[in-house]
């Protein structure tokens, strides 16, 4: 069942049935929309769709960053040798300093 479906519920009737109640339909897969003044102020939903939704944020985060950068590439590319010198090294500077201890 999607949020879309939850049945919503005004808090005052929530606590009534009682947060065990609530845990078991969100559990079975059944989300619960608390409302306040009738407008939605909460929801209850099982983990296992909160990690759900939480993968698909990610997803969706990532298929933006994939779609900004096809649509910002001008297709030029800078080299490894460009940027060292872009900050004013050489490699062999590079290769000379000490590594990190």
């Amino acid at each position: 069942m999607s949020l879309n479906e939850a049945e919503p519920l005004p808090i005052a009737e929530a606590s009534r049935r009682g947060v065990s109640k609530l845990v078991a339909d969100a559990e079975g897969g059944r989300p619960t929309i608390l409302r306040r003044h009738s407008e939605p102020v909460a929801a209850i939903i099982g983990y296992q769709e909160l990690l759900r939704l939480q993968g698909l944020e990610r997803d969706l985060v990532d298929i933006a960053l994939v779609l900004a950068r096809a649509a910002t590439d001008n297709g030029r590319r800078t080299s490894l040798d460009d940027v060292i010198e872009g900050l004013g090294y050489t490699r062999e500077q590079l290769e000379a300093m000490d590594e990190p201890r």
